[in-house]
């Protein structure tokens, strides 16, 4: 996982299995920083109450968020990772 930040957007990078996912960094139900999550086949989990989001669509898994992460489009050409960012 890497956090990062771009044009006032918290973004979370993740590698599962192979393939790169970008998602809002921040959890929609308190605010914690996902980068210090757990990464697991489900999802990555919030540090602070254990919501489960789907790297895939965002939505949370379980509560006791209910709002999903935002997602973003990902690329990778020669080795670099581009996310697409509106």
């Amino acid at each position: 996982m890497f956090g990062f930040d771009y044009d006032n957007k918290k973004i979370l990078l993740t590698n599962l299995n192979g393939k790169i996912y970008a998602t809002d960094r921040i959890c929609t139900h308190a605010e914690a920083d996902l980068s210090n999550g757990i990464l697991t086949e489900e999802g990555i989990t919030c540090p602070l109450h254990l919501s489960v989001f789907n790297l895939e669509t965002g939505m949370p898994q379980n509560g006791p968020a209910e709002k999903p992460l935002s997602t973003y489009n990902v690329k990778i050409e020669q080795n670099e990772i581009y996310v697409e960012v509106d």
